[in-house]
């Protein structure tokens, strides 16, 4: 009787797991985020195609992409819908369509290979910090140097996507014809720079967070 209770219990315990993780799934800041991945496809298409309309509008949905992730974060707080899956997809969203389109860029000749490996390199280096930490209790928030680092990366991608020379004339002022793969490569390598300090940033907190959880387990042990 006691088997048979327990193994109701654990079959409870499993459905209730299976429909919080389909609710999960299924509330609008994870459908957000799962849409923004669904729309990677999308915007290597276009880069493939290659024509200033096809730019634009990969310029368009990637921008699109980036608005969405603001609004889910903001969703997810406001209506307590934060979630274990969306923590996950989240980050993952983010970093999924970063990739893709700088090592697409990359192949279109918009970006130096070795730029590109340099920052894919600090993202899983930085995750994979985050998460050693996580598994120690620690939080690492992110610092003004990687806050920095997202917004140039975000308009040097926006910029290498759209990726051809434009006339821009405001008002009284004419800056004749621009190349945005020109503007967004230096925004780029800015980022670049933001994206080493920060990382150097995020061991530096590392190291000081677990030496001093170690410093608060000796004091309790003692």
């Amino acid at each position: 009787m006691t088997a048979n209770t327990g193994t109701t219990e654990v079959r409870a315990q499993r459905r209730e797991r299976r429909r919080s993780l389909k609710e999960d799934a299924l509330n609008l800041p994870n459908l957000l985020t799962m849409g923004r991945i669904a729309i990677i496809p999308l915007v290597i298409l276009l880069l493939d195609r290659g024509s200033p309309r096809d730019c634009f509008w990969a310029a368009i949905i990637y921008a699109g992409a980036a608005l969405t992730d603001m609004l889910d974060g903001y969703l997810a707080r406001k209506r307590g819908l934060v979630s274990v899956l969306g923590k996950f997809l989240d980050p993952l969203a983010d970093k999924l369509i970063v990739m893709a389109t700088l090592v697409w860029l990359v192949k279109m000749g918009r970006i130096a290979g070795w730029v590109v490996v340099l920052l894919l390199a600090r993202e899983i280096s930085v995750t994979a910090l985050r998460s050693i930490a996580a598994s120690e209790g620690v939080v690492i928030a992110a610092g003004d140097s990687g806050k920095s680092k997202t917004a140039l990366q975000m308009v040097g991608i926006l910029l290498l996507i759209i990726g051809y020379p434009y006339h821009f004339d405001f008002f009284v002022f004419d800056l004749g014809v621009v190349d945005l793969v020109h503007v967004g490569r230096a925004l780029i390598y800015v980022s670049l720079v933001y994206s080493l300090a920060s990382a150097a940033e995020y061991v530096g907190l590392f190291g000081s967070a677990v030496e001093a959880q170690r410093k608060r387990q000796n004091e309790e042990g003692s």
